[in-house]
């Protein structure tokens, strides 16, 4: 490997951290403005995130990019499907985190790999090698042992897994970088989120009329919180093979469940306990397995 080459991943394994921490310490900043409702929020999100996207793309001179998805039927399909997944994620996220159920939304995005496995095998004729299906079969055991042994079923991280999951298999069919695709997603939702604020919601945090001003100051931070992670995001993905950056993908809710447990006291009961074991065990033997399959490829 060359200097060039070195620096590139040096760099890329640099991003990938940054992005997976932002993105797992992320509740810290939902929390700081619990006071205001999860669909409110997401408004917000939606709102700053246009207008931060879209300085963006005109300092990078990107809009032609956007045009040209526009332009296109066929993808604007995609996004307007994409955009409502995207929503219904980020609402889900903001109201478990706000509604103390941090540990679930960090077990949804611990299964989320396990399901993007399951979704390639169904829908982009992928075939899952041993391993895979012993790490979906112990994950599948989790869920059901907490649904037979206490009666519950672990909805919210069941559908954080799914919506993310459809989201990025649908994201695949669209051959657009993350800012572009993410950009023209919130103008999807924006109308909705202007609506919502403006009319619905007519609230001193809707339009941002609160005091003290750091309740405003932190909602119009909803567009740095949704895009700084997702450029560092992209810019590891350019810089890593695909394997290699899957390997900090549990960074993000290994943060969470830290956060959930030793910050925000939630109680870590014996069927969470349980389920979190089969995950963590799942994830151990799908790790291996990658490390076995990159190893063999480099043989």
């Amino acid at each position: 490997m060359s200097t060039d080459e070195q620096q590139r991943t040096r760099q890329g394994i640099m991003l990938a951290i940054a992005a997976y921490t932002m993105w797992g310490i992320a509740p810290i900043y939902f929390k700081s403005i619990s006071e205001v409702s999860p669909l409110e929020i997401l408004s917000h999100r939606v709102l700053w995130s246009v207008i931060l996207l879209a300085g963006l793309l005109h300092v990078g001179r990107r809009w032609y990019a956007v045009r040209e998805a526009v332009r296109t039927k066929k993808t604007m399909m995609y996004l307007c499907s994409t955009a409502l997944l995207v929503g219904v994620n980020w609402l889900i996220f903001i109201w478990a985190v706000n509604s103390n159920r941090m540990l679930d939304a960090s077990l949804g995005y611990y299964i989320n790999p396990l399901f993007n496995v399951l979704l390639g095998m169904f829908f982009l004729g992928e075939r899952l090698r041993k391993l895979q299906w012993f790490a979906v079969a112990l994950a599948s055991l989790g869920v059901i042992v907490q649904l037979v042994a206490f009666g519950s079923v672990p909805i919210v991280a069941l559908a954080l897994a799914s919506s993310f999951g459809v989201y990025g298999l649908l994201r695949k069919k669209v051959a657009l970088d993350a800012q572009v695709g993410l950009f023209i997603e919130t103008v999807i939702m924006m109308p909705l989120a202007a609506i919502y604020l403006f009319i619905f919601a007519d609230t001193p945090t809707s339009s941002l009329t609160n005091n003290p001003w750091s309740l405003n100051l932190l909602l119009v931070s909803a567009g740095v919180i949704t895009t700084l992670p997702l450029l560092c995001f992209t810019g590891a993905a350019t810089r890593l093979k695909l394997s290699t950056l899957g390997f900090f993908q549990y960074i993000g809710p290994s943060l969470m469940f830290l956060l959930a447990v030793s910050i925000y006291d939630e109680p870590f009961t014996a069927d969470k306990v349980l389920t979190f074991t089969f995950i963590w065990s799942a994830l151990v033997v799908f790790t291996i397995d990658g490390i076995r399959k990159s190893k063999g490829a480099k043989s």
